[in-house]
């Protein structure tokens, strides 16, 4: 019987980093549930123009950094954008397998078979499989396919680990040591299998 593995809230946004920024300053001071829904929004927080936007992307956020251990909050809200984007990276993936899978699976192949490119293909060869495993694949438009498959690959591309959504050459990623280490202390197993493809 196949089991819920891909969410498709994962359209609200890539990796979003000066919005999570905002977001983590917010949790780290202790607001959650209704009241930094209503910081988020009342407050124009992210600084989007439409409302539903805004609270779509809250939405994200707020579960991708509650998919985390909170000892990535501060590194989110104060580290290097480099530092931040794979915080948010880590963060991405615990949230949505979709992400991490395809990495997993997809981009670990291309590498161990020294191929240096990704494509659309790859994208919709890995989700015709993946409905093997969850039918709420077989649920989606093409619409809502193709609006996954864009944020997908604009995470890998923010994240460095393909130089454009137009050429999609693979980069050599690297995981920094900070965030290796809190992946490792929080035991975040899955995660780290996931990037660890890289090294």
């Amino acid at each position: 019987m196949s089991t819920s593995r891909y969410r498709g809230d994962i359209v609200a946004g890539s990796l979003l980093v000066p919005e999570s920024r905002k977001v983590a300053d917010l949790m780290i001071q202790g607001f959650f549930g209704q009241t930094l829904k209503h910081k988020i929004l009342e407050d124009n927080l992210l600084q989007k123009r439409s409302p539903v936007t805004a609270q779509r992307q809250a939405r994200l956020i707020v579960a991708r950094l509650s998919a985390i251990d909170p000892s990535f909050w501060p590194i989110i809200l104060d580290g290097s954008k480099e530092q931040a984007t794979q915080a948010l990276l880590c963060a991405a993936i615990k949230h949505s397998r979709l992400a991490g899978d395809f990495i997993h699976q997809v981009i670990a192949t291309k590498i161990r078979t020294f191929q240096n490119d990704i494509s659309y293909l790859d994208w919709d060869t890995f989700i015709d499989q993946g409905r093997t495993i969850d039918s709420t694949l077989d649920s989606w438009s093409e619409t809502t396919r193709s609006k996954v498959r864009q944020v997908v690959f604009r995470i890998l591309a923010e994240a460095k680990i393909i130089d454009s959504t137009r050429s999609k050459h693979l980069l050599p990623f690297t995981l920094l040591p900070e965030i290796r280490s809190l992946l490792e202390k929080h035991q975040e197993t899955y995660v780290l299998r996931c990037l660890e493809i890289f090294q």
